[in-house]
């Protein structure tokens, strides 16, 4: 019907001004005819042009303003020519007429509060809040400075009205046949299709968007890492032991049992299921001797070693203990193979959570065993590494670390906080660790460890290691990233 009657009406007449008015005229409402305008349109059967008007109009309370009276005036009003006490006139108001008109009228000047007592300090007012009101209702022009303060009492909200002009297209039909969306069997048969009108694709049009899953940035930078390893020749180790014992994860990296990271300040140690038995007697015996006499050119640390700390569960601090595993297994075999190997996985430290520390974290590992390695084979693979990872701006530091000898600490500098920031640490396993394994004597191993998120943080320019990993997280920041790509 809106159809109908606006294509009619402008086979006689030039435009339609006003769509709302037409609307009414016609009998429709105004969304049921603004769906046919836009159709008309998309077909260029009419022209329509969109018409945007703004004006004030009256909220709620402005309306009970301008029926009854404004607040202040009835304020004014219920005083007796005496004076009223505050209690009376507030019952006699009400609460909200009381506190707002008393406000307002005591601005005015209107009124005097003496003692209890609230009198009248001229002899009449005029309601100009409700003249206004009616103005604006009337849709009469007002000032900014009234706009301003009947907005700021809550009286008026502004309202938008949108509209169109129409007049006749250059494809303008009276009536408009129905256009067919298919070419079906039956109109080929019948042969109709010659005499019908086809709908036209729109080939521009946009598909609707694909809701897809987003990988967070950890996982892809965890991938490409991985790649990286891959390329390398690495293989991965099993990570799948979150729990681990004291003897993998300290005693046979040669670290002694009085070491600070033993510490419960430093370690999670478990209390269900707090201790292990399967431990390799063999092996267990020879790592007790090299921490108690020393051994292999080492004096060891002379104390009292006790199976009683080796046997104690813990959150592994570090993925070196499977490392550990991994290369006391490869010990075992008859004849010995090098090795490259890899881990990405989780690791728990009971630090001081701040900016670019957590309790929990993903750590990286990487594992070279063979004849010959000297420190300058590790500095190799090191810058081999990190400039794949996009990490060019390397600097290394002696440090200490009770397994490896000698120790470095890798620094990146870090472009968002503008700082050298520590990104892992490396060295060569110490024959006492090595040793006992019953690795050849000509074996060594290089290593590094870092954590996933340091260098995640680096690349994506983030700042808090809280707005990355945890439940801060802003859901668009994985959204939005872009796909990382590693060594550009």
């Amino acid at each position: 019907m809106a159809e109908e009657a606006l294509l009619g009406f402008l086979q006689t007449n030039e435009q339609i001004s006003d769509s709302h008015q037409f609307a009414a005229s016609v009998g429709v409402g105004h969304i049921e005819l603004e769906n046919v305008i836009k159709s008309l349109k998309g077909f260029e059967i009419v022209d329509a042009q969109e018409i945007i008007r703004e004006s004030w109009v009256l909220t709620e309370e402005g309306k009970k303003y301008m029926l009854n009276g404004s607040p202040e005036v009835l304020f004014f009003s219920a005083i007796l020519p005496e004076g009223i006490s505050r209690n009376t006139l507030k019952e006699k108001l009400g609460a909200e007429t009381f506190d707002i008109g008393s406000k307002a009228a005591a601005k005015n000047k209107w009124i005097a509060f003496e003692k209890d007592l609230v009198k009248q300090k001229v002899e009449s007012v005029e309601d100009e809040v409700k003249n206004l009101l009616t103005r604006i209702n009337n849709g009469e022009v007002v000032s900014d400075q009234v706009i301003n303060d009947l907005k700021r009492r809550k009286l008026i909200v502004k309202q938008t009205w949108k509209g169109y002009s129409l007049k006749r297209g250059p494809k303008y039909v009276s009536k408009r046949k129905k256009a067919a969306t298919d070419l079906t069997r039956e109109h080929i048969v019948s042969g109709d299709w010659k005499n019908l009108e086809f709908k036209e694709y729109n080939v521009n049009a946009e598909a609707p968007a694909i809701q897809v899953g987003y990988l967070h940035s950890l996982l892809e930078v965890r991938e490409e890492i991985q790649n990286i390893f891959l390329q390398m020749g690495f293989e991965e180790m099993p990570t799948n032991n979150f729990v681990e014992s004291s003897f993998w994860n300290f005693d046979a990296l040669f670290q002694p049992q009085q070491h600070p990271a033993r510490d419960s300040h430093d370690t999670f140690f478990l209390e269900t299921a707090d201790r292990t038995k399967d431990l390799p007697e063999h092996y267990l015996e020879k790592v007790k001797c090299v921490h108690e006499f020393g051994g292999y050119g080492s004096k060891g640390y002379g104390y009292d070693w006790k199976r009683d700390e080796a046997e104690k569960n813990l959150l592994r601090t570090h993925t070196t203990a499977v490392s550990t595993r991994m290369l006391y297994a490869l010990a075992q075999q008859e004849t010995f193979t090098p090795k490259r190997y890899y881990s990405i996985d989780r690791v728990f430290r009971n630090e001081a959570v701040d900016r670019t520390h957590l309790a929990e974290f993903h750590q990286i590992e990487g594992v070279i065993c063979d004849r010959g390695l000297t420190l300058g084979d590790l500095i190799g693979v090191l810058e081999d590494f990190f400039s794949r990872l996009g990490m060019s701006k390397l600097r290394f530091k002696p440090a200490y670390n009770p397994y490896t000898e000698p120790s470095m600490e890798i620094f990146s500098y870090h472009d968002g906080l503008q700082k050298w920031v520590e990104v892992g640490n490396s060295g060569m396993f110490r024959p006492e660790m090595l040793l006992p394994m019953g690795l050849p004597e000509d074996v060594n191993v290089i290593a590094w460890g870092l954590s996933l998120e340091r260098p995640t943080m680096i690349l994506y320019g983030i700042g808090n290691i809280r707005d990355l990993f945890g439940p801060k997280v802003d859901f668009n920041l994985i959204k939005n990233n872009p796909i990382c790509r590693l060594g550009v």
